[in-house]
């Protein structure tokens, strides 16, 4: 059953215990994967359409709360967008081109693994972008998105934020891991030693792009199992989604074999060395 109003404002406002243990997380998490099938019946029903963003330090957690988010549900309705660097074409087009492209039609959840935010914050440190296009960013970036939101699309901003110790603690953990090493970019390196220009660009970032229309949400990430359960108990709290009603689903019985046997064929199976 879906989670009251009340229910929810009680998970996202408790204060956190002074440890989580893995049992307690996984129990908590499995309830909410409950409450994110609940609400992928009711983004089909109602046709609405979410758009998500997930931007923040490197290594703050990102990838990690959008796994969980998605790792229940219909890939149909949540689809997950990380583009790449743009190229060459796309690096001709109007700036948001590339974005708009993978919205979401009725009964649809986008979740943006970075965004248009790009050009706020790596475009903006790296030079990646002119000045002036960095300030047309900040100007129309707004409008662009309360026109999304007069629309009648659903669009939520998080913000994962880390501590400069934990950062290093990952990254560190990244390099001498060989199951993480993939995880350590390039820009992950620079980001770690332009720690206070990207502080520079995440606040200029706010202070232009944080309106009441399409607020920022940030979610304290130093801890990833309290991040994510945090992000989500919120996410699924502002959306206003009910249970659906669903036919009752009774398996129906297989039918008659008819004379069939199964062949005796040389099928080629895997070794079992487990």
């Amino acid at each position: 059953m879906a989670m009251t109003q009340k229910q929810r404002i009680a998970v996202h406002d408790s204060k956190p215990q002074s440890k989580l243990k893995r049992k307690e997380y996984e129990e908590q998490i499995a309830k909410f994967h409950a409450e994110l099938v609940q609400l992928q019946f009711w983004v089909k029903q109602a046709g609405a359409r979410i758009v998500v963003l997930f931007e923040g330090r490197d290594g703050a957690g990102k990838g990690g709360v959008i796994k969980r988010i998605t790792e229940r549900v219909s890939p149909r309705v949540f689809r997950v967008v990380a583009l790449p660097a743009p190229s060459e074409r796309e690096r001709t087009q109007i700036y948001f081109q590339r974005y708009f492209q993978h919205f979401p039609a009725a009964g649809e959840i986008v979740l943006f693994d970075r965004s248009w935010y790009n050009r706020a914050g790596v475009e903006r440190v790296m030079g990646f972008c002119t000045n002036a296009e960095y300030e047309r960013f900040l100007k129309v970036c707004p409008a662009w998105e309360r026109d999304m939101v007069e629309d009648g699309l659903t669009l939520i901003k998080y913000w994962f934020e880390i501590g400069r110790e934990e950062q290093t603690r990952r990254f560190l953990e990244r390099i001498n891991d060989p199951r993480k090493l993939w995880k350590l970019s390039e820009m992950d390196l620079e980001s770690h030693r332009r720690w206070y220009d990207y502080s520079r660009a995440r606040d200029a970032m706010f202070a232009a792009t944080d309106t009441p229309e399409s607020p920022w949400y940030v979610v304290k990430a130093d801890n990833k199992r309290r991040a994510r359960l945090n992000c989500i108990a919120h996410f699924l709290s502002i959306i206003p989604y009910t249970e659906t009603e669903r036919a009752t689903v009774t398996l129906p019985p297989r039918q008659n074999a008819k004379g069939y046997a199964e062949p005796d064929y040389p099928y080629r199976f895997v070794p079992e060395k487990f």
